[in-house]
């Protein structure tokens, strides 16, 4: 247990001390921690948790570790902001997802509250899983009928040219990931069983004209990739007893060049509406490996710099 703890060469015990930037030390189960002592008190009480996992049998690894600090710290803002820690879980059939972040807190909550939300920012920040629960926890309660899973079928940057097989089989690339969320959940037999009675239900956004989603959960992936007429489109299908998420990043638009993403133009019509949820993700909500956030963190500081040198070379051409 003590080994499952610490990690190779201690590595776990590593990447608590760096993250609460303090110094960790030990002999044999002997522990201490010298640094600040908010900072001290929380690793430990951390420590002492993870330790009690290695009772359950369970493996700590980075990622379990990266997870519990991020749990951390939505305690820590939710203490700050004298929040109560209420309903920040889905029970799933197979699953318990947990908000690890203030802003999944908020963004669950949202879900819950309103009848059609949007989940805005960075890859690895849990918003399409975070939908992905919330219907599946819907749907168990018998709150909506089905659950249907949109997605634009746009290629990232690359034409993939033709894909052989049925309608369902050509999308089943662009949609993997809500249908991975989808088998951690209910299993893959139970997810199987249900799109055979079309509880759950796959389709392209193109194939949405015209239909009346009523009593239904309607999660909208990567919506950067609409455009303006698509997310009005969508938008207007929204039917009785039902409920939309709408989830994407502004950042990694896809559209043939000078077609503006309706992801943004709708936030920009919708903004102030009343019934409408948004939640926006930052870069410190980052669920997976560590390594995603900064790299996300150094993509945003390239972008910013190049559109700091772009004001210059436009001043500098007005100047001339």
């Amino acid at each position: 247990r003590l080994s499952n703890l610490c990690g190779h060469l201690d590595g776990h015990l590593h990447q608590i001390a760096q993250h609460f930037h303090l110094e960790i030390y030990n002999r044999g189960n002997q522990f201490s921690l010298e640094g600040p002592a908010g900072a001290a008190k929380r690793a430990a009480r951390l420590i002492q948790r993870l330790y009690k996992e290695t009772h359950k049998g369970t493996e700590i690894t980075p990622d379990l570790i990266h997870l519990f600090l991020q749990e951390d710290a939505s305690h820590q803002a939710q203490a700050r902001s004298g929040r109560q820690q209420l309903g920040n879980s889905i029970r799933t059939p197979q699953l318990e997802v947990k908000a690890r972040s203030p802003s999944q807190i908020d963004y669950l909550d949202r879900i819950r509250q309103h009848d059609l939300n949007f989940g805005i920012g960075p890859a690895g920040t849990g918003k399409t899983f975070m939908a992905v629960a919330a219907a599946v926890e819907a749907l168990t309660r018998d709150e909506v009928k089905r659950i249907l899973l949109v997605r634009p079928a746009v290629e990232a940057g690359e034409k993939l040219g033709f894909l052989p097989g049925d309608l369902a089989q050509k999308i089943d690339p662009y949609l993997r990931p809500l249908y991975d969320a989808l088998y951690e959940m209910l299993g893959f037999d139970q997810v199987a069983k249900l799109m055979e009675r079309n509880v759950i239900e796959v389709a392209p956004l193109a194939y949405m004209r015209g239909r009346t989603l009523s009593h239904s959960f309607v999660i909208l992936d990567e919506s950067q990739n609409t455009t303006k007429e698509q997310m009005k489109m969508f938008l207007t299908r929204i039917g009785f007893g039902s409920k939309a998420v709408i989830t994407g990043d502004v950042t990694q638009v896809d559209l043939p060049r000078g077609i503006y993403s309706g992801l943004k133009h709708g936030l920009n019509v919708l903004d102030g509406v009343e019934g409408i949820g948004i939640t926006r993700f930052g870069n410190q909500d980052v669920v997976r490996h560590p390594l995603v956030q900064r790299i996300v963190d150094a993509y945003d500081r390239h972008e910013a710099e190049e559109q700091q040198q772009q004001c210059e070379r436009r001043r500098q051409e007005d100047d001339s």
